[in-house]
C-alpha cells in the first residue's frame, strides 16, 4: 500500500474547491451545476458516469480527478472489478501513460476497498 492517504487526499481537495468556489463565483457555481446535471442518472447510471469520468481521468493523467472520481463510482455502487475494468479500458485508450496513471487508480482503490490488488 501507499503513504498516500487518498481519502484526505479527496478531502484536501474538496477543500480546495470549495476555496476556489467562493471566490470564481458564477463560473465555478455553474461548473458544478454542470457536473452534477451530466453525472446524475439518465440513459447512463450515475455509477457508469463516474466509471467513465475515472477511465477519463488516467488518460488526461488528473490524479485530484482519478481520486474524486473513483470515491464517486464506489459511493455509487461500482465494485473494485468494475474499476479494474475501467482501468482498462484508459489503457486500451492511451497505452502507456494510462499503466502509469491506472497504477495510482488501482492504489487508490486498494485503499478505499479495503483489498490487496497486488
Amino acid at each position: 500500500m501507499s503513504d498516500i492517504d487518498y481519502a484526505t487526499e479527496n478531502k484536501h481537495d474538496k477543500e480546495n474547491t470549495g476555496r476556489l468556489l467562493k471566490q470564481t463565483k458564477i463560473v465555478g457555481m455553474d461548473f458544478i451545476k454542470m457536473h452534477q446535471d451530466a453525472i446524475a442518472d439518465g440513459a447512463l447510471s450515475k455509477k457508469e458516469k463516474e466509471l467513465m469520468a475515472l477511465s477519463i481521468s488516467i488518460v488526461i493523467h488528473c490524479e485530484g480527478c482519478i481520486n474524486s472520481h473513483l470515491a464517486a463510482a464506489k459511493d455509487a455502487g461500482a465494485t473494485v472489478e468494475e474499476v479494474v475494468e475501467a482501468v482498462d479500458v484508459a489503457i486500451m485508450m492511451n497505452g502507456g501513460p494510462a499503466i502509469v496513471y491506472g497504477g495510482k487508480a488501482l492504489e487508490a482503490a486498494e485503499q478505499y476497498y479495503g483489498v490487496d490488488l497486488k
